[in-house]
């Protein structure tokens, strides 16, 4: 029998951390208000990088978070939180003359890197539908779905299926697919796959096609076919056109986030068999990631290769994505090691990553859970997104309970 007040107590704490920590966080500091939108890095000790480049990525984590938070709670700041960052969105990256997102532009707001990601502009869909669910904004809606159809049109393969990962600002490929310093010059990855997949989940409850849906489950049925591993329930990372493997490499974050990522999506589709064989194959993952990666002290590991753990970092957005991950295990199962497992993140997160002094979370502390301090707290790549996304969830998911 699940202890009720337990569950109540850490639903309590989690939105007590979302709504008094991080969400505040973003709207004291985030903000550049001589400039407009917002600040591109911000050390962890709060000293703002003025003259840093700022990516469509970070103002689209901050239009999906106060979208969603907006639409959960109706608190006006988040609503006028929600409003700059689209505004920014659209001003500063909207490409008007080819259409899509640019992925970066300078400090005087200028585009500087004009290519087309994919996974940048999967992340333009994902928050301008959810602003349009919070806001009623049709004029979202038409740019996520003009995005869809960009994607649609450039970057699917329709010999082989699944999406190839970048394009010029004409749209024509690009020689250097990577998406950062640290990824294969591959056609095609697990991580682009995997948030296509979550902003065609997004789009899905705001506008109804079945295009949109058709596209959608020929996506799904790639990454359970392609990139899940059935030998170990463990995502492959990096493949050429032919889908042939390029990395034996596990990320245990992205796993974790999969593994509840691929059940909201098939609960998109209304397909009850679909949907069975979905959830059956999450808890796989689930299991798999907690089994070797989710340390003593509740924290998740960071990399494994087949001769075992290669980085023993806890960064904040595989913690973040545990929780989820072992609520969404455990509401499957009712196996009471998936709950602990999650309520034990919870307690690594309020513990170690959650910056009292400064506010947010830190990026990243060691295995020794010793803090990365040179890690920024605002930066190109990290934004409110995975940590307020994953309280939302858990708040949601425990009161569920």
């Amino acid at each position: 029998m699940v202890d009720q007040s337990t569950l109540r107590t850490y639903a309590r704490r989690i939105e007590a951390e979302l709504r008094g920590n991080i969400l505040p966080f973003w709207m004291r500091h985030a903000i550049d208000r001589e400039r407009g939108g917002f600040y591109g890095e911000i050390s962890n000790d709060l000293r703002m990088d003025r003259d840093a480049p700022r990516g469509a990525l970070l103002t689209s984590r901050i239009l999906w978070t106060y979208s969603a938070a907006y639409r959960r709670y109706g608190d006006p700041a988040y609503r006028e939180m929600a409003d700059r960052a689209y505004e920014d969105l659209i001003a500063r990256f909207w490409d008007e003359t080819y259409s899509g997102l640019y992925w970066a532009i300078d400090a005087d707001r200028q585009p500087v890197n004009t290519r087309k990601q994919i996974y940048g502009q999967a992340f333009g869909i994902y928050s301008l539908s959810e602003y349009c669910l919070a806001t009623g904004s049709e004029p979202a809606l038409e740019r996520a779905v003009a995005l869809f159809g960009d994607i649609e049109a450039n970057s699917y393969d329709p010999h082989r299926g699944g999406y190839l990962e970048a394009f010029t600002r004409q749209w024509t490929l690009e020689e250097d697919l990577r998406l950062s310093e640290v990824d294969l010059n591959e056609a095609k990855s697990m991580n682009t796959h995997l948030h296509v997949l979550e902003a065609y989940a997004s789009l899905m409850r705001a506008w109804t096609s079945p295009e949109l849906a058709r596209k959608q489950r020929a996506l799904l049925r790639v990454i359970v076919e392609r990139i899940v591993d059935p030998a170990t329930y463990h995502t492959r990372p990096f493949f050429d056109q032919r889908w042939n493997p390029k990395s034996d490499r596990i990320s245990y974050g992205h796993d974790i986030e999969a593994s509840w990522l691929l059940v909201d999506a098939a609960r998109g589709l209304h397909d009850e068999a679909l949907l069975d064989a979905t959830e059956a194959l999450a808890v796989r993952m689930a299991q798999a990631t907690l089994s070797e990666a989710l340390d003593q002290d509740g924290g998740l590991l960071y990399e494994a290769g087949p001769e075992g753990i290669t980085d023993t970092r806890k960064e904040w957005w595989p913690q973040a994505e545990t929780v989820v991950g072992a609520l969404n295990a455990y509401q499957l199962t009712s196996e009471p090691s998936f709950l602990e497992a999650a309520l034990r993140s919870w307690d690594f997160i309020a513990s170690h990553l959650v910056d009292q002094e400064h506010g947010e979370w830190f990026r990243c502390v060691s295995r020794d859970r010793e803090v990365d301090s040179q890690e920024p707290k605002v930066s190109f790549w990290k934004g409110p997104y995975h940590n307020a996304r994953a309280c939302m969830e858990a708040i949601a998911r425990l009161e569920s309970l």
